[in-house]
């Protein structure tokens, strides 16, 4: 595809680096010299020094003819402008990164797509629906649903209370036959596996499994993990993520929020209304103390810092705190904050990517998902009529080594894959793989 890339900072630089692993025809548009000169000595493709929102600079990148228009700058302004002006010219979809959240509405998305924008994206919004989802499905460290919750991807840490500890997949196989979900992933010790027959779990593996919705109880089990009530919660960070997810859980759970900036904390009380909010430093284990930090089941840290996020996560752990949440723009700090305790990681460039990524595979994938701290991704295909993928069962399939079927999903109905599966016409199929594999795996199913 040739696709064009608006971007003044390091979400815009993480989407050009994933794209163009995938043999895109790339061109990188920002005003920065120093930025575009830092993107040229490291990827390859086309540079643009220049402001995305003239007409010229787009007609330069030649957006006539792009297949893809993706503008995320920090300003959703410059996004929309350069994302209505480039289907003016002839761009066959455009993606705008967006702030307000109301522009996410019915009515508004609507509206932008009349003006040529075809997607907006907001990943401090999906960031908030995942903090919301992780609280309420507790068990998960990572949770992500395929068609509709028939499939879910689910990831959690195992510690010494796992069953599965020094046990292969074989084993487990053997001891409990009516197995509801699939190890598809092990991350251990920053390296990411593919587990075979043989495979034993360690103590501290980070495993991703493919589960049906009643296979949740069994992971919980067999992985030592209890449902944890969550009641009372503090968040930290009353930006755009805070802030959305105070709002979608006040009315289920007693909320505390911190958030340093005064003149913010006052907005903050016009639009929460069953929130207590704190103008205070989180840092300040005076503070967190006499706010009852020991009494939280939940603690969510989102400024804009990484390391007061990683720190401040980690103090509440020691003081007790079941669940910690924390927000982590450095993608370098996520495996390191992963290793030191912290239960999940929430990350905008990785939400971001997946959301643009789910537009550049084909037709025939439906739903992209980029990881936290791990260099794969989780993709559901559709198996088209003739394709390789239908041709046999799985174990006679010649698949590459770092791609392994996780599950499909077929007539509303969500199946765990084995060996003799055998994938059929129009099944949802998902795969977990290696950034080498994508380009691969997404052939057999055309």
């Amino acid at each position: 595809m040739n696709i064009i890339i608006a971007g003044d900072g390091e979400l815009g630089a993480y989407i050009a680096k994933l794209l163009a692993g995938q043999n895109h025809n790339i061109t990188m548009i920002n005003p920065n010299k120093e930025f575009i000169e830092e993107i040229d000595s490291h990827l390859d493709l086309l540079t643009i020094v220049g402001d995305a929102t003239q007409v010229e600079i787009l007609r330069d990148a030649k957006a006539s003819k792009a297949d893809l228009v993706i503008s995320v700058m920090h300003d959703e302004q410059p996004n929309i402008v350069t994302a209505v002006i480039s289907k003016k010219l002839g761009a066959k979809r455009t993606i705008a990164r967006v702030s307000n959240i109301d522009n996410l509405r019915t009515e508004n998305k609507l509206f932008f797509r009349e003006l040529g924008i075809d997607n907006l994206i907001s990943p401090e919004n999906i960031a908030s629906d995942e903090i919301v989802k992780l609280l309420k499905q507790s068990a998960a460290d990572e949770i992500f649903d395929f068609s509709e919750g028939k499939l879910s991807l689910f990831s959690i840490k195992l510690d010494e209370r796992a069953m599965v500890i020094n046990k292969s997949l074989n084993e487990i196989a053997e001891e409990h036959k009516d197995l509801n979900f699939r190890a598809v992933a092990v991350h251990r010790q920053g390296k990411t596996i593919i587990p075979r027959g043989d495979f034993r779990f360690h103590t501290n593996d980070l495993a991703y499994i493919i589960t049906k919705p009643e296979g949740i109880e069994q992971i919980m089990k067999m992985g030592g993990r209890v449902r944890l009530d969550i009641n009372n919660i503090m968040i930290v960070g009353g930006g755009r993520i805070g802030r959305l997810a105070a709002q979608r859980l006040e009315g289920e759970m007693n909320i505390k929020l911190i958030e340093i900036n005064k003149n913010r904390c006052y907005n903050l009380s016009d639009t929460l209304n069953n929130t207590l909010i704190l103008n205070g430093d989180s840092r300040d284990l005076a503070l967190l103390e006499d706010e009852g930090i020991s009494s939280m089941d939940a603690f969510i840290s989102v400024t804009r810092d990484s390391e007061t996020n990683i720190l401040t996560c980690l103090l509440a752990k020691r003081l007790g705190v079941k669940r910690t949440i924390a927000l982590v723009d450095n993608i370098d700090f996520i495996d390191v904050a992963q290793n030191i305790g912290i239960d999940t990681i929430i990350n905008k460039k990785l939400i971001a990517a997946s959301y643009v990524e789910n537009f550049t595979l084909g037709e025939n994938v439906s739903l992209i998902k980029c990881l936290s701290g791990v260099e794969a991704e989780v993709l559901e295909l559709i198996a088209k009529k003739g394709s390789y993928i239908t041709k046999k069962p799985i174990h006679q399939l010649r698949l590459p080594s770092d791609v392994i079927i996780g599950g499909i999903v077929r007539n509303g109905q969500g199946i765990i894959a084995l060996g003799e599966t055998h994938i059929q016409e129009n099944d949802k199929v998902v795969i977990f793989t290696m950034p080498s594999g994508i380009t691969k795996i997404s052939k057999l199913f055309v």
